[in-house]
């Protein structure tokens, strides 16, 4: 079968690979729409060291279940689902309580194992999400994104009251971002951008305002709940800056690995440092309901493009933000 595979920095192509091997309790998926996350550029440039090459990438798609193993239920064969792609031992402690996406065996599709950028995909049956009939499989591969974003609200929410709200960048997940604080109720919402498309996509969305730098935010200073949903220094040093004294930062972005932070600044004004990784099933099934419903759209969705595609579009996204927010592709687009 083809499939876009990753063989190191800025090394993409699509090859003819071997056909998933399907376990007993497993699926075989034929995407019909994977997107591609800001992650997988930052592994496309060598910059993640979770992804090893060779990789089939590919974490956010949702397709066509066309073959099931003798245990994973016949009743998933035909059927279009959304794959929450977060693999677990199911049997922990943090499992057992919900929390899969911090169970010490966690994994993930399209990142330690081949993902959905391919003709088909192997897939855990406990994994699939049944999509309602007339629901895009571009809607379907937002679930993901979606879910890490409502997710990141509710452990912000947490920690403050629903107050103010700032989010730092307004790629997907900062949208989603967002959209997410508004459905959780906080009516003020900003969001810092400095790219114009996207700061227009962020009012679109709700944003009670937009701004280009955080420095009218930095003098004010009465965020309740931040989130950064960039990863960079620069965006987690504006994000503390930004924080009223007892606020919360909830850091989502994974740009940067490092980053020195004004620590004088979090003791002293007692500001909370929230990490957020994934989601629960419980946030998946939320994202899914939100975008199905309508309550949650990231409005008018780019086609789905062919993987042949797929190099190109890749190192379009690796020299900078585009206005558009998403792109999907699939070996079914032509």
């Amino acid at each position: 079968m083809r499939a876009l595979v990753w063989r190191g920095p800025r090394q993409l192509a699509v090859e003819n690979v071997g056909e998933p091997r399907r376990g007993d309790d497993e699926v075989i998926v034929q995407p019909e729409a994977a997107g591609i996350c800001g992650s997988e550029i930052e592994g496309y440039l060598g910059r993640m060291a979770n992804r090893v090459p060779p990789l089939v990438m590919g974490h956010e798609f949702a397709g066509m279940v066309v073959a099931a193993g003798t245990e994973a239920g016949r009743e998933w064969a035909g059927r279009r689902v959304a794959v929450n792609p977060l693999l677990s031992c199911r049997v922990c402690v943090r499992c057992r309580a919900g929390e899969r996406n911090l169970c010490a065996e966690r994994r993930l599709v399209g990142v330690n194992v081949s993902g959905g950028f391919a003709e088909r995909v192997a897939v855990p049956a406990a994994n699939l999400v049944a999509l309602r009939d007339g629901v895009d499989a571009r809607t379907g591969a937002l679930v993901e994104p979606l879910a890490n974003a409502v997710h990141a609200i509710g452990l912000g929410r947490r920690l403050v009251s629903k107050g103010t709200a700032i989010v730092f960048g307004a790629g997907t997940i900062g949208l989603f971002a967002l959209h997410a604080a508004r459905a959780a109720g906080i009516t003020d919402v900003r969001v810092v951008e400095p790219h114009e498309a996207r700061r227009a996509a962020a009012r679109a969305a709700g944003a009670r305002a937009t701004h280009a730098d955080s420095t009218e935010l930095a003098r004010e200073r009465n965020a309740d709940l931040v989130v950064d949903a960039v990863g960079a220094t620069a965006t987690r040093r504006a994000a503390l800056e930004v924080a009223r004294p007892g606020g919360a930062v909830v850091l989502l972005g994974l740009h940067e690995n490092e980053s020195a932070l004004p620590f004088h600044r979090v003791v002293r004004d007692q500001i909370a440092l929230q990490g957020s990784f994934a989601y629960t099933d419980a946030d998946f099934a939320t994202a899914l309901e939100l975008l199905t419903s309508g309550k949650v759209s990231l409005g008018e969705l780019a086609g789905t493009r062919p993987l042949d595609e797929g190099p190109e579009l890749f190192a379009t996204l690796a020299a900078g933000p585009t206005a558009q927010l998403k792109t999907f592709l699939s070996a079914l687009a032509s």
